[in-house]
């Protein structure tokens, strides 16, 4: 069997926040902001992590990197607890938070890189090897001798993701990688990391809000919110739960009625642009032929449905506990089955 990478046992945090009642009189409030998740990851795989803003997410990836101390539960990455042997693990992992650079604010990229390879203690060939990959793929060449605090936010994702593999990890946790970036950065990022994974096998745990990333580059996907894992299976599984749909957006050559074509709905009329709503699961291509069949058509887009809305959708139709079944053998599979409890305590 592939080796589990990442195993998480009823892993929880819990804050203490303090308010004001009074002038003189502080209350204490305990809140969860992981409470009791479960789930394994093999070596190799690349899982997204997602939820709405506050469910969790970026604590449960503070405490697989020893940045915060877990309340209660096991964890453990790579044989290592995260939270004892903070630096043998660092060695073994690379780290990308979205709105943070690793990077030296006022030093030119080369430098910085300088830096890691020091911090690392990465030989002098592996560091030259890995520094020239990551620079053609991520096509940093121009950049190198550019300060960091110059760089805009794409092509310091991109340098941010380069430091972080310059050590080889095994493990990368990607904190919304593309979060910002224009079309075509997101799209160097994305074909970066499937390349990554294929030659290397290197294990990702990606969390974002765009479910393009997810769609693009993993084939297993966890939902947290309120600090559980409610979901944990294929992205379309996901959005059958949820009921989830997908919105085809077409500008006509001039106002008309709402559209009337088969296996779509208008939910949306402004002058010329209508909005038609589909299901997740179902494919485009019939609906965008239609549509051009039957009406002058200028130009459409497809918007993907966001992850808040598929979880509040669940909620709604009452299937978040269906998508969390107790699969005990769940927690250290990139699987089929839920695993953990949805529900509505604590606060992440």
């Amino acid at each position: 069997m592939t080796e589990t990478l990442i195993e998480v046992d009823r892993l929880e945090k819990v804050f203490t926040v303090r308010r004001r009642a009074g002038r003189l009189r502080r209350t204490r409030r305990a809140v969860r902001a992981v409470d009791g998740i479960s789930f394994g990851v093999r070596r190799g795989e690349m899982v997204g992590y997602i939820g709405p803003n506050g469910a969790g997410k970026s604590t449960t990836i503070k405490m697989l990197t020893g940045i915060l101390t877990p309340s209660g539960g096991r964890l453990r990455v790579a044989g290592i607890d995260p939270a004892r042997d903070r630096t043998a693990l660092t060695r073994r992992i690379g780290v990308v938070f979205g709105q943070r650079t690793t990077l030296w604010w006022d030093l030119p990229l080369r430098d910085s890189y300088a830096l890691v390879r020091r911090l690392y203690k990465v030989d002098s060939a592996r560091f030259r090897r890995n520094l020239d990959r990551c620079v053609e793929l991520l096509e940093l060449g121009e950049l190198l001798d550019v300060p960091v605090r110059q760089l805009s936010l794409g092509q310091r994702m991109r340098a941010d993701i380069a430091a972080a593999l310059l050590h080889d990890p095994e493990v990368l946790y990607l904190d919304e990688p593309t979060i910002g970036l224009d079309v075509v950065s997101k799209t160097k990022v994305r074909a970066f990391l499937r390349d990554l994974n294929a030659e290397k096998g290197m294990t990702v745990l990606l969390t974002t809000h765009d479910l393009t990333d997810i769609e693009q580059l993993c084939r297993r996907v966890m939902v947290i919110d309120h600090g559980r894992l409610m979901y944990d299976g294929a992205l379309g599984g996901l959005r059958e739960i949820g009921q989830s749909e997908r919105t085809l957006v077409v500008d006509l050559a001039r106002e008309s009625p709402p559209v009337e074509v088969a296996g779509a709905r208008v939910v949306r009329v402004e002058g010329a642009r209508q909005w038609l709503a589909f299901p997740a699961d179902a494919s485009a291509a019939p609906l965008v032929s239609r549509v051009a069949a039957a009406y002058p058509l200028v130009d459409l887009s497809l918007r993907e449905p966001d992850i808040e809305e598929v979880i509040a959708r669940m909620y709604a139709t009452g299937t978040a506990g269906a998508a969390t079944g107790g699969n005990e053998a769940g927690s250290g599979a990139g699987g089929k089955d839920g695993v953990g409890a949805g529900g509505k305590d604590g606060v992440g």
